[in-house]
């Protein structure tokens, strides 16, 4: 009698992308805060569409109520409109792009210019950490939004300078956590066995030691869009961002000053979407924390086969 063919499942892991989407679904909370980004930035793609309602001014209906709450609407704009008369929604849609797109700019800055320099400074040390160190403390006794708005009244508003501001004066965060990181790992085995083969300073550094870095960097990058959103309306709302007639969320805040309680919709529907994108932002920093740390157990599901 021959032996009997038997099947033994055994189970897979999911990696990549799928580990991730399936790590994500036992984390209500960062499930939430992905869906309603994934749905802020469908929502600002769009933005383009309404830019004519978003400028257009029709004095006839200045500071019409939301015909989402009331029935005597007579723009028929869903969120309602400003002192202009221009449509609200469409102008949260397109300030909410420009929120985004100043916020991702600031942040890309960031990210780069501070992770050079984190990188460099943990495998080098010596005297240019040193250098580098000491301008990061100088930077540190410096308010990051009272920094921002002298160097942008100096330098004038706009999109690119208020971006670039941001970036220049946001890479300390990135500086520090990527430099400590290099100082526990330049020590690890793998770093000295690439120095005995004879691998150069730049081959160890960005090709052994740099990708280890990754998940704390992606980290410091949810961390910090969300810091560059509240720093950019900020500006905008002393009127040091964007100028007119560009919309942005800052900037509604700031123009519904004079008309607070007759026209509510203009300071609760922006402050929703600010805090909103804010909020989501840093949920899934720290969901990242937490899926990049090894000692955190991540539930995923298995597959048999």
């Amino acid at each position: 009698m021959g032996p009997m063919n038997t099947h033994v499942p055994h189970t897979t892991e999911p990696h990549g992308a799928q580990h991730y989407l399936l790590a994500t679904r036992y984390n209500r909370s960062a499930l939430v805060a992905h869906l309603v980004l994934a749905g802020i930035v469908c929502a600002a793609l769009l933005a383009p569409l309404v830019r004519g309602p978003a400028l257009a001014q029709r004095l006839s209906v200045s500071l019409d109520p939301p015909a989402l709450f009331s029935a005597s609407s007579q723009s028929g704009a869903l969120l309602g409109t400003d002192s202009l008369g221009r449509d609200l929604g469409a102008r949260l849609l397109l300030a909410t792009r420009v929120s985004l797109a100043v916020g991702g700019l600031a942040v890309a800055v960031a990210c780069v210019v501070g992770t050079v320099l984190g990188l460099l400074c943990g495998y080098l040390m010596g005297w240019f950490d040193n250098l580098v160190m000491r301008v990061v403390d100088a930077l540190l006794s410096l308010p990051f939004v009272v920094l921002a708005i002298a160097i942008v009244a100096a330098i004038g508003p706009g999109l690119v300078n208020v971006a670039m501001v941001l970036g220049l004066t946001g890479w300390i965060t990135f500086a520090k956590l990527v430099r400590g990181e290099v100082l526990r790992i330049r020590q690890q085995p793998f770093v000295e066995a690439a120095r005995c083969v004879g691998c150069s300073h730049l081959r160890i550094l960005f090709l052994h030691i740099a990708p280890h870095v990754l998940g704390i960097v992606l980290v410091g990058i949810t961390l910090t869009f969300g810091q560059m959103i509240i720093a950019e309306a900020t500006l905008s709302f002393l009127g040091l961002g964007i100028p007119p007639p560009t919309p942005t969320l800052g900037g509604i805040l700031a123009g519904a000053q004079e008309t607070f309680f007759a026209a509510w919709w203009l300071v609760a529907f922006p402050g929703v979407i600010l805090m909103a994108i804010v909020l989501s932002v840093n949920v899934v920093g720290d969901w990242l924390r937490d899926y990049f740390d090894p000692h955190v157990p991540i539930p995923v599901v298995r597959r048999e086969r």
